[in-house]
């Protein structure tokens, strides 16, 4: 299986996690392919990312349907009571839990130290769907170890860190709520509470269907609050639903987990936008970028845009574009922004400017307005 789930201080739960030994052996998912056992799983993309039903809270059938870039889940039979736990967490992941492993480049057998400047550069983005119906919440889980992990390392004991997404019916995080903050461009209610390790959930106030990110944003800020540790390993980024009521419907669209290259600098948070701030750049070879909406809602957007360097690489960039009437930006992240009007200007970080030919990063806002749909962009 993929996925022993938090206690939620129910007495069977314990039992069921205990009792839970049996791994389904992964297989790669080439077509679509249909998984029902209760702790069935396949692999897709090349083996880097594990799909698992991982129905663990519920002994009625609950049935998804695996692609190359997620799954959808297609049954979902019987409820729980909302003032427990749920259902299942039918998911997708890069790393290891149980001992099921995927063979990520970026989440190894024996982790990632978050002290591992590696870290500072896993980034991870999401595409969800929701039905209209149900109860259930949509949320990234994050594990992490406190000692070096090896593929056949349990229930991870230092933190699971979960961030939601969406929710939908009465339903909430393990503990309470300790904080609200702005991370990764967007609000989010903090709550916190330990099930024999440390459960740190993030609420995004306002429901979205994708969202893009640096693992190291949130756990920066739960270092801060004092509900984790440097010296602790990153075992699994996983994103999922879990079902109460329902389910049916519910699917993961887009999924990756990449890192990029070693930062000479590692902000603790998302910068803000600085107008008054000037590029500090020397651009040499040739560049392109991409723009992509994530999330919209009434009045705003969210958006990133890749960089991806030409034939030569690159010692810097600067991204420009107009902004449609109406429209500005509210917040920007790994890029460095004069916008001004209408006048899009972005700019490298000092940890993302170097590119080697034909590689990539990215920058990511958060604007008011309307959202366009397309952005024509120039690098350079």
């Amino acid at each position: 299986m993929s996925r022993h789930h938090r206690l939620w201080a129910l007495p069977f739960a314990l039992s069921l996690l205990l009792g839970l030994v049996a791994i389904a052996t992964a297989q790669s998912a080439a077509a679509d392919t249909e998984i029902c056992a209760q702790y069935g799983s396949t692999t897709i993309a090349g083996g880097r990312y594990v799909v698992a039903n991982n129905r663990w809270g519920t002994s009625e059938t609950q049935c998804i349907s695996v692609n190359d870039r997620g799954f959808r889940v297609t049954r979902a039979d019987g409820q729980s009571s909302t003032s427990g736990a749920p259902k299942s967490y039918p998911s997708v992941y890069a790393g290891c839990h149980y001992g099921n492993c995927s063979s990520s480049d970026v989440i190894g057998p024996n982790g990632v130290q978050v002290s591992d400047p590696r870290f500072a550069t896993i980034q991870t983005s999401v595409s969800m769907t929701y039905p209209s119906s149900g109860t259930y919440d949509a949320a990234y889980d994050i594990w992490f170890h406190k000692s070096r992990p090896s593929a056949t390392t349990q229930q991870n004991d230092g933190a699971e860190l979960m961030i939601w997404l969406n929710r939908a019916g009465p339903i909430q995080p393990i503990g309470s709520r300790v904080a609200t903050v702005n991370l990764a461009g967007s609000t989010w209610d903090v709550w916190f509470g330990n099930t024999g390790w440390n459960v740190v959930s993030y609420v995004r106030t306002s429901a979205t269907g994708s969202l893009s990110f640096a693992v190291k944003t949130f756990f920066d800020d739960m270092v801060a609050r004092g509900y984790g540790s440097t010296s602790w390993y990153l075992t699994s980024v996983q994103a999922g639903f879990e079902p109460w009521i329902g389910g049916t419907g519910l699917a993961v669209t887009d999924f990756s987990v990449t890192a990029g290259s070693q930062p000479t600098q590692q902000p603790t948070s998302q910068p803000t936008q600085q107008p008054t701030q000037q590029p500090t750049t020397n651009p040499s070879g040739t560049c392109s970028a991409t723009y992509r909406l994530t999330g919209s809602w009434a009045g705003g957007f969210q958006a990133d845009v890749t960089v991806k360097a030409g034939s030569r690489a690159l010692n810097g960039w600067v991204v420009r574009g107009t902004l449609p009437s109406g429209v500005s930006l509210s917040n920007v992240w790994n890029g460095r922004s004069t916008t001004s009007g209408t006048s899009l200007v972005v700019a490298n970080e000092a940890y993302n400017g170097s590119l080697g030919a034909g590689a990539s990063t990215s920058f990511g806002f958060v604007g008011t307005g309307s959202a366009p749909s397309s952005l024509a962009l120039s690098c350079g």
